[in-house]
């Protein structure tokens, strides 16, 4: 008990490195010029909301620090989430609102992406990016493949990185599919 009470905490700055790498992965050109991504206020929260899950995925059932790292992640996501949307100039009624929404969505995201990857094949994961991460947007079957094979690839990394290693801030995703054409 005394061992839990006098352990360092998980910091901030560590958090928000994190989703300095979150963000920047994000928005990668590639995504949405190569992939199909909308380029858009959707797409770009897509984007994110992706990544974030691929790091709260790697976070799951990790301990205590690794959950108060996901719980400030979250926080700090809809933080600038909430500013971005003002900083658009939306009017404060609605954007405690759209946030509410977007985090709604985020869980639901959160669950369709887990059930996916449980899944040994990739139609499940495939047909979650189709429905979340494109929207209505028509895109390339290729395209989806490759995003599905991307999420993949880095829920595989991230899940044989060292903890430790995120609970210091410490994150690297690899580069996206060169393209889904």
């Amino acid at each position: 008990m005394l061992n839990r009470l006098f352990r360092p905490r998980p910091s901030d700055d560590a958090v928000a490195g994190l989703y300095a790498v979150i963000v920047a992965q994000a928005r990668l050109p590639a995504f949405y010029t190569g992939l199909g991504v909308p380029d858009s206020l959707d797409g770009r929260f897509e984007m994110v909301a992706l990544h974030t899950f691929l790091v709260l995925h790697r976070l799951k059932r990790q301990g205590p620090d690794a959950d108060e790292i996901g719980q400030k992640l979250f926080d700090l996501m809809f933080a600038d989430m909430d500013r971005s949307l003002r900083e658009m100039g939306a009017g404060d009624l609605g954007v405690g609102k759209r946030v509410k929404e977007m985090a709604k969505g985020f869980y639901g995201r959160i669950g369709a992406y887990e059930k996916a990857l449980e899944q040994a094949d990739d139609a499940l994961l495939a047909a979650a990016l189709d429905n979340n991460l494109y929207g209505t947007v028509p895109v390339a079957e290729t395209s989806i493949a490759a995003m599905a094979g991307y999420v993949r690839r880095e829920a595989a990394s991230l899940a044989a990185a060292p903890v430790d290693g995120l609970l210091a801030g410490r994150l690297k995703f690899g580069p996206p599919p060169i393209s889904g054409n």
